[in-house]
């Protein structure tokens, strides 16, 4: 990956070639992130970036190393694009950025650049640091305070700091100061001024270590969310005539057949048109055991054909097939900060700043005041800097919400970052749509009522030929029980009436299928009706009431714990919504157990009640709205938190959702939320371990009661437990 090069020039033709890259209407624009290695330095980047002319937001993921530039519509992107990077580029002298396009080549290679370079210098670190301690070790012989001690001392010093103090130098010349570089260059040199030789030495050395497995832990962290990007295909074996060619899937058309071997991954969305056998999908949707692949099923990309060979028609390009929504998912996880993050970041803007002037005072006026020599003020005033980092909460904390939602994952559920998961700690309602969500959704035909003159073979027909274009689960229940194909020819006038079914022209007849209301609305009088727990659909011809089909579904059999679940985790009421009649949903609300039932609504009503039950509860805590994305849309969007089930494949509910479960089974919801706690519980274990240290350290040291090796501990030793105790959400079994 070509990085974005210092000289502007190099900066001009980078940014050219990107504008070209991209469509005319394209403003939001993701590079990739090196050597910002400073947490605290990221969030300064992130606000000199956004604060720059014609950038509506910028978002930095320092956990991803990702940077999203999103600039005002109308705006002439390339130079904004430029002061955008030249922002950042003096808010963190050395960050090196490349871009990242929306649909990158999927193939090998992408970052193995930046991978490498990390190994090659996680290898000098380490020799850097076994010199530096060998040195340190050698200069402990000689007395500190003599000239052997601070020659020895030194070198050390300047192999294991030097590019600290390089960075301080450097962030001091563009007006950057107070970050950590600077913190510990100033404790640092002041130790060599006031003859610390040894403490001088030891505090860069020890703050190296804690750095270098701090950011040892991190990089884990990254690796086991980039794990998920192994998702992504890196070739097709496509079938043209007879013979099969390995080809990019992103060249792969729709519609066209490709092989998949055992042990390979399935690279697009297909049909299987011959072969069978078991498919490990447990990267996409957590399940341990393998699903059958049978003629006719349909099969996912970024789920792996185990034993046999595949024929597969593509049904969607690689685009829009479910490995690159997830990776989607995946790669803005990190935009949307939850409050946590954000009030971490206002603090540790105006904390470091306050301890600096507080070290500056303790070093400058009680020796004033008292008449004490400088010297033993200012070594307490020096620990007061080596403490005061913030790098301990401007870490740990996105870090837990990382771990957090690379948890969920794991289990077949994709957060649309920290803020969704934050809001997920504290639920008070949660609303179910119920076909799809609840019952399975695979409706089957249980029986047919005609009025006379019309007869049970007339009924079928006609409400098949009308339901022909519908991609609804009943419409499909429909065909498949009138089992031929209907001619497309005899068709006409299709019209799809929202909430209340289908009217059509077949045959030069006028069919209506659909609701009973949908009779009432074209003035047809229904005849025989009777209350039934099934879901009824009326049928008429020519404005004459022809009969009802009878549709029935069940209940999932996961649908039946997930009540209780909810109820033991403290959720105060659950809800379901749907459009069918009151009967049907009577039904399935008694046996699940559930608290509150609104039947027979249309799609705008379903809007309207959440709305009325955001309203009672405002205060009391978040309502989640969890639906399978067929006219969820509106609702998914309005909710605390919108949970697509089974939403790979419906765009419009991956779009408006907060979260999608991968899987169908609604009690992956109860999980999350405790997912989400946990996070919450670490997120608050790291904010008070690391205020509560620090403050004592911080106590300590200005009563002369806690040396400059104390202070190590309050930064870097801090940082690191707390980074350790984000990651083991991510390690841990247990929800």
């Amino acid at each position: 990956m070509k990085l974005v090069q210092e000289k502007k020039a190099d900066y001009e033709v980078d940014i050219e070639k990107l504008i070209r890259s991209s469509a005319e209407n394209e403003y939001s624009f993701d590079f990739s992130v090196k050597n910002l290695d400073c947490p605290d330095c990221a969030s300064k980047t992130e606000q000199a970036v956004s604060r720059q002319k014609g950038v509506k937001s910028a978002n930095l993921n320092s956990l991803q190393m990702k940077l999203n530039i999103e600039i005002e519509p109308n705006e002439d992107r390339a130079e904004v694009l430029k002061s955008a990077i030249s922002a950042a580029k003096n808010a963190h002298p050395g960050i090196e950025l490349a871009a990242s396009p929306k649909q990158e080549p999927l193939h090998k290679s992408s970052n193995d650049a930046l991978d490498d370079d990390e190994e090659k210098e996680k290898r000098i670190m380490i020799i850097r640091l076994i010199v530096s301690s060998v040195l340190f070790g050698i200069g402990f012989l000689f007395g500190d305070g003599s000239v052997p001690s601070l020659i020895i001392n030194l070198i050390a010093y300047l192999i294991i700091g030097g590019e600290v103090l390089l960075k301080a130098f450097r962030n001091i010349l563009k007006g950057k100061v107070f970050d950590e570089n600077f913190l510990m260059s100033v404790a640092t040199i002041g130790a060599f001024f006031i003859k610390s030789y040894h403490e001088a030495a030891a505090v860069m050395l020890f703050y190296q270590v804690g750095e270098f497995f701090q950011d040892l832990s991190v990089s884990k962290s990254r690796k086991s969310i980039k794990s998920l990007m192994e998702l992504k295909p890196y070739f097709a074996n496509l079938l043209v005539g007879e013979e099969e060619v390995k080809v990019d899937p992103a060249k792969v058309a729709v519609g066209s057949h490709i092989i998949v071997k055992p042990g390979e991954r399935i690279p697009i969305d297909g049909i299987v048109l011959q072969g069978s056998g078991l498919v490990d999908t447990s990267a996409l949707t957590g399940e341990s055991m393998p699903r059958e692949a049978n003629e006719g099923d349909e099969v996912l990309s970024g789920t792996i054909n185990l034993n046999s060979v595949l024929v597969l028609k593509t049904i969607r390009s690689l685009e829009t097939s479910a490995v690159s929504r997830i990776l989607e998912l995946v790669e803005k996880a990190g935009e949307k900060k939850a409050r946590t993050e954000k009030f971490i970041t206002r603090f540790a803007k105006y904390y470091t700043p306050i301890v600096v002037f507080l070290a500056l005072a303790l070093a400058i006026i009680p020796p004033v005041l008292t008449g004490a020599p400088f010297s033993g003020w200012v070594k307490r005033a020096l620990a007061f800097l080596v403490v005061s980092c913030p790098c301990a909460l401007v870490l740990s904390v996105p870090l837990a919400f990382f771990g957090g939602i690379g948890k969920a994952s794991k289990i077949g559920v994709l957060v649309k970052g920290s803020e969704n998961l934050e809001r997920l700690k504290n639920v008070d309602t949660v609303i179910f749509d119920k076909t799809g969500t609840l019952t399975k959704g695979q409706f089957s035909v249980s029986e047919i009522r005609p009025v006379s003159p019309f007869t049970v073979s007339e009924v079928l027909r006609y409400s098949s030929y009308a339901e022909s274009f519908s991609s609804h689960p009943i419409a499909k229940s429909i065909l498949k029980e009138f089992g031929e194909k209907p001619e497309q020819r005899l068709i006409s006038d299709y019209e799809e009436i929202a909430g209340y079914g289908i009217s059509a022209v077949v045959d030069n007849k006028k069919i209506l299928v659909g609701k009973k209301e949908l009779m009432t609305m074209n003035g047809i009088e229904v005849e025989g009706s009777e209350p039934s727990a099934n879901t009824i659909i009326y049928v008429a011809v020519n404005n004459m009431f022809a009969g009802t089909i009878s549709i029935e579904d069940s209940i999932k059999s996961d649908s039946r714990t997930i009540v209780a679940k909810l109820k033991a985790l403290g959720v105060s009421k659950v809800v379901m919504l749907t459009g069918d009649k009151a009967d049907a949903a009577d039904k399935v609300a008694g046996e699940l157990g559930i608290d509150m039932t609104e039947s027979e609504l249309l799609p705008q009503d379903k809007v309207s009640v959440v709305e009325r039950i955001k309203a009672e509860t405002k205060g009391k805590g978040s309502v989640v709205f969890v639906g399978d994305g067929i006219n969820d849309s509106p609702v998914l969007a309005m909710a605390d938190v919108g949970i697509a089930m089974g939403g790979l494949g419906s765009d419009a509910a991956i779009e408006a959702a907060d979260a999608v479960i991968m899987t169908d089974e609604p009690s992956r919801l109860a999980d999350t939320i405790k997912i989400a706690r946990k996070t919450n519980r670490v997120v608050i274990q790291n904010i008070v371990v690391s205020l509560a240290v620090k403050a004592i350290i911080l106590i300590l040291a200005a009563m002369n009661l806690a040396s400059m090796w104390a202070a190590v501990f309050g930064d870097v030793g801090v940082a690191m437990l707390a980074v350790l105790n984000s990651v083991r959400i991510l390690r841990s079994d247990k929800l």
